[in-house]
């Protein structure tokens, strides 16, 4: 039997979490060579999410639940969830039910293929407003330009992932993470499954347009410098053109003798090189931020309470133990020798 942990990073799903697992649950009994595990993830939710979580733990035998400090936001729980993952694969997946359940069926084929990873991809944005799929594609299409780094466009979260990509992705400690960025960074081989945009059922989103935007931002600069090279040929051009004025105006001045320049002109001048500085300084400032954040060294998640045993799921591929910085967990040095025995 084939192990597989289902992680769930959950913010205020007090009013689904229960009908989620019951739908995945009826699914999953229908694969056949697979055992799999919830790993459900509060994300510091401001309802009962939490209380929710440990009674469906008590209900069934393959719930497990970590509830961190506080909300750390989605990358960082579902960072958690792949830390605490011990399962052959490892699905992340929604608990609005955006993510058909029904699509473990077809994942777990991929897998059997040989895949190291199978991912789903939205042929439509049902129920998406206009403005948010414009800025979105075109996110995509700028990123996808300037980076080395191809993120296909209309791809979600939900995927499925063999042991050796969730060591790789574990491996990453960056605390400014953009999943969607790192899945296509660490390559491995991935099948894509199409399927349409499902509509939220129960609840509501917990993305704003602004938490988009800056969601965006982040993935953009973690992936790229070309932000830095515009400004360093934006730098050369003014420069060029400022050095060619000067001498225009000196060959100017010696023919034709002094001439005092119009004020709106050098208004404008000085207006205009002023934005551009104050845009250089702001580009420049959030790769600082994100070099400051880096080098504080924090844990990227903190856990308060988990009725998980977490086994010791090194990454292969790391070399020294400073390289993933430790997550604050009660049981985080246990050995759990069997899979499902703590249950």
């Amino acid at each position: 039997m084939k192990t597989v942990d289902l992680v769930v990073p959950c913010y205020n799903e007090e009013d689904g979490l229960a009908v989620f697992v019951e739908e995945t649950t009826a699914v999953i009994e229908t694969i056949d060579g697979y055992t799999f595990r919830f790993i459900l993830v509060n994300d510091g939710s401001k309802d009962n999410t939490y209380l929710v979580m440990k009674e469906l733990a008590e209900k069934y035998s393959n719930v497990a639940y970590i509830s961190l400090s506080r909300n750390f936001g989605k990358e960082s729980a579902m960072y958690a969830g792949l830390k605490y993952s011990g399962a052959d694969y490892v699905v992340v997946m929604d608990a609005d039910l955006q993510h058909p359940p029904k699509m473990l069926i077809d994942m777990c084929q991929a897998m059997d293929e040989g895949y190291d990873c199978c991912a789903a991809r939205r042929t439509s944005r049902k129920g998406e407003s206009k403005i948010r799929s414009f800025f979105s594609k075109t996110f995509y299409k700028i990123s996808n330009k300037v980076s080395d780094v191809k993120m296909p466009y209309n791809a979600v979260d939900y995927r499925m992932m063999s042991r050796q990509m969730v060591d790789a992705l574990v491996s990453l400690s960056e605390v400014q993470r953009f999943s969607k960025g790192l899945f296509s960074w660490v390559g491995f081989d991935t099948k894509w499954i199409p399927y349409k945009n499902v509509e939220r059922k129960i609840g509501s989103t917990k993305w704003s347009f602004w938490g988009l935007f800056k969601y965006a931002l982040d993935g953009f600069v973690s992936f790229t410098v070309s932000p830095l090279r515009i400004l360093s040929g934006m730098g050369v051009l003014f420069s060029g053109v400022a050095f060619i004025y000067i001498i225009i105006t000196l060959i100017q001045t010696l023919i034709f003798g002094i001439d005092v320049p119009g004020y709106v002109t050098t208004l404008c001048a000085v207006l205009f090189m002023g934005g551009i500085i104050e845009l250089s300084i702001g580009v420049l400032g959030e790769y600082i931020s994100r070099i400051f954040l880096e080098t504080k060294k924090r844990p990227i998640f903190i856990v308060k309470d988990t009725n998980i045993t977490v086994a010791d799921n090194t990454p292969k591929i790391q070399e020294t133990a400073d390289e993933v910085p430790e997550d604050i967990s009660i049981d985080s040095k246990k050995q759990s020798n069997n899979y499902f025995g703590q249950f």
